[in-house]
């Protein structure tokens, strides 16, 4: 899908320096076993699904199982780079309800698709440049700050809305989420497309070398001519542009912007995350493995629907999961500090 080059930083100058003999191999051979490991893994896992689950090998599942992964995966995208830059938000999920209301409001007083779209990825823009400026200006910590953002951005969405959910009555903003093209619709082709331009950008450009570095160590970057706080600012107006795409399509899939959509989808996105290997210490990354992690939350997702599993034991294991997440992700950092 895009390259699959390991990228991280783990040392102290962003300065790239020439490994030699064995040393020099030992973090490649590292980050392949990492990688090459979590795909063996969710290979596993899709055949053992395959095997013991009827129905979940059929063309008709694979699309819905394609088409139930393009929130996260859009958004893993994204959460990928805020991670490595050593910081997290948690306000995506209420992000996402908000452009998706502010998307059905402006199309259906304008009746313009394209003013009605444009809004919501402003609206998305614009909370994520702000999250960014806050975390960057103010130095308060992202934690903190997205979680007051996932608080009061769910509040302007019921606010704008009423409290309910906006019908749309421009029948042509129905057709983002339903347009296909080669058999796949227009939101699995947003995430396909996220996953091979953020891939390049982490892999093939300063822009990416800068967050990685960043995030390995922040002081090194802002020294070696870094400009820390520009970006991070462009980090979360990223997240907040895709997170408005996202809104847009899921709005455009309902047919109605929904203040209540997206619960707890931050927590999907991260652990995705963490579980392709995404260190939350920030540094280490790969799309590779953020693309294999979007894929084993989506198969567990799927199967628990086929097995018609109640919805509060589906909590359990998506809680299950990311917890288990972490504790790789704690586990992966105590082996590289003692290499």
């Amino acid at each position: 899908m895009t390259t699959n080059k390991a990228t991280s930083y783990d040392g102290d100058v962003p300065t790239p320096t020439r490994p030699a003999g064995r040393q020099g191999l030992i973090k490649p051979l590292r980050t392949l076993l990492d990688t090459s490991g979590l795909i063996a893994i969710f290979l596993l896992l899709f055949v053992a699904l395959a095997v013991f689950i009827p129905g979940f090998l059929t063309g008709r599942n694979m699309v819905g199982l394609l088409l139930s992964i393009t929130l996260i995966g859009s958004l893993a995208t994204t959460m990928m780079l805020v991670l490595a830059l050593g910081e997290v938000d948690l306000s995506v999920a209420s992000t996402v309800a908000f452009a998706g209301v502010v998307a059905a409001i402006v199309t259906t007083s304008t009746g313009s698709v394209f003013i009605g779209v444009m809004g919501g990825i402003v609206a998305g823009g614009a909370v994520g440049v702000f999250n960014g400026l806050v975390i960057a200006k103010f130095g308060i910590n992202s934690l903190i700050a997205t979680l007051a953002a996932m608080e009061f951005v769910r509040g302007l969405a019921y606010i704008t809305s009423g409290g309910d959910a906006v019908m749309i009555t421009v029948p042509g903003f129905f057709d983002l989420g339903s347009a296909s093209f080669l058999g796949l619709t227009l939101p699995v082709w947003t995430m396909l497309v996220c996953f091979v331009v953020f891939g390049v950008v982490l892999n093939m450009t300063a822009f990416g070398r800068n967050v990685l570095a960043t995030g390995g160590n922040s002081e090194a970057a802002s020294l070696a001519g870094v400009n820390v706080r520009r970006l991070k600012i462009i980090v979360f107006g990223l997240q907040g542009v895709v997170a408005g795409v996202v809104g847009v399509l899921l709005a455009s899939r309902m047919g109605l912007g929904d203040p209540n959509t997206s619960m707890g989808l931050e927590l999907a996105v991260i652990s995705a995350c963490v579980l392709g290997g995404v260190a939350l210490s920030g540094g280490v990354a790969t799309i590779t493995g953020v693309v294999v992690g979007v894929l084993i939350m989506g198969c567990v997702q799927n199967a628990m629907g086929l097995l018609n599993v109640p919805t509060f034991y589906q909590y359990l294991v998506r809680g299950a999961i990311l917890l288990l997440a972490v504790m790789f992700d704690r586990w992966k950092q105590t082996r590289r500090q003692r290499a």
